[in-house]
């Protein structure tokens, strides 16, 4: 497996994903509500991870290109939402990431930030996927809820044959009927035989598409056991939109997990994690 490397903006050691390395959250708001929040968020998760020894990358989105409905609220936009991730990035010493939507985008971005996410929605987007590849930043690449785990292997060679082995995949469930995602556990193993680190969406793993009418719905009750279950696999790392109030997100609420809960759950996925890479190294 390729082992990925995300530099930190401290200049420290990167941060290792993959092949036994500590487990890897991505998480923060879905989108940049205000800097305030944003801070908020970035400050307690690296107070968290920090103490529990797992390695943090925040992410929150400068802008979300494939809302629901046109009156949704997007972000602040590629300018400013990237003045707010670098200085979260500066002030808090952590690592950043956002989503790009658009070949064009990938130069500022790739300026600011420290991993390239490429939403589900694009994964077979190849004009997206070589511009972010030539970024040479590390790629953090969905798979689509209409793509098969085994067939993410085009979206891979697309990636590599640009350039870029820094590749990790990320798995958010599989459209099931309307308005409604289910997770294949087996998909992880599978895509993570495709010799990339796989991370776990735990929150879109829960979302309804579409599922409110004009905005998606979501069950957040059901991010624990997923999530427990995923680690299981022995995966590499968890993907989470974490809320200080999830009821009044402005984006992806319903499938949002309450800031005040993710410490919690995050020590019992360090056990999960303990326990499947010891097994893993007597194999």
């Amino acid at each position: 497996m390729n082992i990925v490397t995300i530099n930190r903006p401290d200049n420290k050691e990167p941060i290792k994903v993959g092949g036994g390395h500590p487990l890897l959250l991505i998480a923060g708001p879905c989108v940049l509500e205000s800097e305030a929040m944003a801070r908020e968020v970035a400050a307690a998760l690296k107070e968290i991870t920090e103490r529990l020894s797992i390695s943090f990358v925040f992410k929150s989105s400068f802008d979300k290109a494939n809302r629901t409905s046109l009156d949704s609220y997007r972000g602040p936009g590629l300018e400013d939402g990237l003045k707010i991730l670098a200085d979260i990035r500066q002030d808090y010493q952590v690592p950043v990431v956002s989503d790009i939507h658009e070949s064009y985008q990938v130069a500022e971005a790739s300026a600011v930030l420290d991993l390239l996410q490429i939403p589900a929605f694009l994964c077979r987007q190849t004009d997206l996927l070589v511009a972010a590849a030539r970024s040479k930043k590390a790629i953090n690449l969905k798979k689509g809820q209409f793509v098969s785990p085994w067939d993410m292997a085009n979206a891979v060679n697309k990636i590599r044959a640009s350039g870029n082995k820094n590749l990790m995949l990320c798995e958010r469930g599989f459209a099931l009927g309307y308005n409604n995602l289910v997770v294949d556990m087996r998909a992880l193993p599978v895509m993570r035989s495709l010799g990339c680190p796989v991370i776990f969406d735990a929150t879109h793993s829960v979302q309804l598409p579409g599922g409110a009418g004009g905005s998606s719905g979501g069950q957040r009750e059901f991010i624990p056991p997923l999530t427990r279950a995923a680690v299981a696999t022995g995966l590499d790392g968890i993907f989470m939109e974490v809320h200080p109030q999830p009821e009044k997100a402005l984006c992806d609420g319903p499938n949002s997990m309450p800031l005040d809960q993710v410490e919690s759950l995050l020590k019992t996925l360090l056990k999960i994690h303990a326990v499947v890479s010891e097994e893993n190294s007597e194999q």
